[in-house]
């Protein structure tokens, strides 16, 4: 079993919850995400180093984008 740690701070508590609530929904049986303080905490466990990798890079690009969504503080100029 080959497994992943990674940890991201997110600057307050509140920021990570709802981080870690939008990455949820894409979470496979293979992963567990939390919050510690104001990080992310995801642990991805794969019977193999490619399906590690390609689970981590998934969920990168999801966490980047879920980080992006909910720190956006930009007011929308939609009417």
């Amino acid at each position: 079993m080959r497994r992943a740690e990674l940890r991201t701070t997110h600057g307050s508590p509140a920021a990570a919850e709802r981080i870690a609530a939008a990455l949820e929904p894409d979470n496979t049986d293979e992963m567990d995400t939390h919050v510690n303080d104001d990080a992310v905490v995801t642990t991805v466990e794969r019977d193999t180093t490619s399906g590690l990798q390609s689970t981590v890079d998934d969920y990168v690009v999801n966490l980047r984008v879920a980080a992006q969504l909910t720190n956006d503080t930009k007011e929308s100029n939609h009417e």
